[in-house]
């Protein structure tokens, strides 16, 4: 007769269940604190899209001067409507690679030449590739003292994901005003640019297509983490009960 090979489970020793307590209680913190963490990330994306939107529909003020620039702020200037008046120098423009609701192309960066000498430069709208020499739209540039209205925007330094600017071969992939500032020689130039607003008598460039978007996906984030924290609880639950039933088995047994 074959010897019978099924072995009854023996309780877990106190040890191990004592392990499996403090790993649990250390994973489940973990996943709430995570969670808890998520929650007021949530908070603050609403408060700040509130207090964006806010900003975005005041009244335009005039543009920070040479000693406004040390103190602006991500968090608290950009998206501001600000109005200056200048000269275009739209020899010094340049191109910048987009993609927008109209497709792909370039934003126009031409510096404005303030009254006080001092340079803006001016994201005066998005072209399409057939339409980025400056020649097939040389007709409607704006040649006189012009006022711009537009929203502020921070510098963006450096490039795009995968894709740093070349200034020497022309090639941008992000708004770096100091980059683009060294490139064509100017000085005193704002550390921001502008977003220039449309202008109906203007074809080309086509402004006002700043997109406002702030992904907020923190309650989505939030639940995950908690319903992982749940699953944790419930599993010690599982184990707990589990050796407490066979504990009794045992008891019984004897």
């Amino acid at each position: 007769m074959g010897a019978d090979n099924t072995q009854q489970r023996g309780p877990r020793s106190r040890a191990l269940l004592t392990a499996l307590a403090v790993i649990a209680t250390l994973v489940f913190t973990g996943f709430a604190a995570l969670g808890t963490w998520q929650v007021k990330r949530l908070f603050w994306k609403l408060d700040l899209i509130e207090r964006v939107d806010q900003r975005v529909n005041a009244p335009a003020a005039p543009a920070p001067g040479p000693a406004q620039w040390p103190q602006l702020q991500t968090a608290t200037d950009e998206y501001r409507p600000v109005q200056a008046s200048g000269t275009f120098e739209h020899e010094h423009e340049t191109l910048v690679q987009a993609v927008t609701a109209w497709g792909s192309g370039f934003w126009v960066l031409t510096p404005l030449r303030l009254a006080d000498g001092t340079v803006l430069l001016i994201n005066r709208g998005f072209v399409p590739p057939e339409k980025q020499t400056r020649v097939s739209r040389q007709a409607t540039e704006p040649k006189a003292e012009t006022t711009i209205t537009g929203l502020l925007r921070m510098s963006e330094p450096g490039g795009a994901f995968l894709r740093k600017n070349d200034p020497s071969a022309q090639r941008w992939y992000s708004r770096d005003v100091r980059a683009i500032s060294a490139a064509h020689g100017l000085r005193r130039v704002a550390p921001y640019f502008v977003d220039a607003k449309a202008d109906p008598a203007q074809e080309w460039p086509v402004g006002g297509l700043t997109v406002i978007a702030f992904p907020n996906n923190h309650l989505v984030y939030a639940i995950t983490w908690y319903a992982l924290a749940l699953m944790v609880l419930g599993a010690a639950w599982y184990v707990r009960r589990d050796a407490q039933r066979q504990r009794q088995t045992d008891q019984n047994a004897g």
